[in-house]
């Protein structure tokens, strides 16, 4: 039996990088997958690839910064397969990069809903579902802008910072109960994102080599290892994908 056989995972923001990956890695061990995106015709190609090959996919277009959007993919995920058990949140936009004063107020505030706001919203639909069950696991996925200001960025940064402290929050309200909330940091991923990032040119990371880029499979090879039971031992916490003995613990390096 393979190890996921059974669990139901709703996967965020999966129509393409980290999503689309996780989306593979969570079926290949026999989860069965929920996956959104604001593009529909994407998460219909992955879902029918992944039911080709013998796995178990739905999917529905949705957007998650908007609370019904949010809702609505987790009620119909039950209708659909009966269960969540892992919620990947993994939704997020950093476009437009611009300076605060340069900025546009409601593109700001968009992202911020995007980035922030339907991390709350996932919890809020996710967290009775799964004190129901009795247990759960929530990953929600973090970034070094959390923790490190960046010019052009604050949108993203304070988003980011903001979906920290959410994580933290939520564990304290679950603790001692069998549901694990967490956030995982992957760290620069060469991702169309940071092709946006490259072109505007702004702050050091735009900078970057792109060899400097960790694949899409990284992450979600290390989303697969925390739903495989990894993760009771960083409930609350951050796990950051730059560290080598992290990536050692998961098998992407010797």
């Amino acid at each position: 039996m393979k190890p996921l056989a059974g669990k139901t995972a709703i996967i965020t923001g999966a129509s393409r990088g980290i999503g689309e990956a996780t989306a593979y890695e969570l079926a290949s061990l026999g989860a069965q997958v929920f996956l959104t995106a604001r593009s529909r015709d994407p998460i219909e190609a992955i879902a029918a690839k992944i039911n080709a090959q013998g796995g178990k996919a739905a999917c529905l277009a949705s957007d998650v910064s908007r609370y019904l959007g949010v809702e609505v993919v987790v009620r119909r995920c039950m209708e659909t397969f009966g269960s969540l058990d892992i919620l990947v949140q993994n939704a997020g936009v950093i476009e437009p990069i611009a300076t605060i004063t340069e900025s546009d107020p409601r593109a700001w505030a968009k992202t911020i809903e995007t980035n922030l706001n339907a991390v709350y919203y996932g919890l809020h639909c996710a967290l009775p579902i799964m004190q129901a069950q009795g247990a759960g696991l929530i990953i929600n996925i973090s970034s070094g802008a959390a923790h490190q200001p960046l010019e052009g960025w604050s949108h993203y940064c304070a988003a980011k910072a903001g979906a920290a402290m959410l994580t933290r929050s939520a564990h304290l309200e679950t603790g001692g109960s069998n549901i694990c909330i967490l956030g995982l940091s992957p760290g620069t991923v060469a991702t169309d994102m940071q092709v946006s990032i490259k072109a505007s040119g702004i702050n050091p990371v735009s900078q970057l080599d792109p060899s400097a880029h960790i694949p899409p499979s990284w992450p979600a090879r290390a989303v697969s290892w925390l739903a495989q039971g990894a993760a009771a031992d960083y409930c609350g916490q951050e796990i950051a994908l730059r560290d080598e003995g992290i990536r050692r613990k998961i098998g992407l390096i010797p």
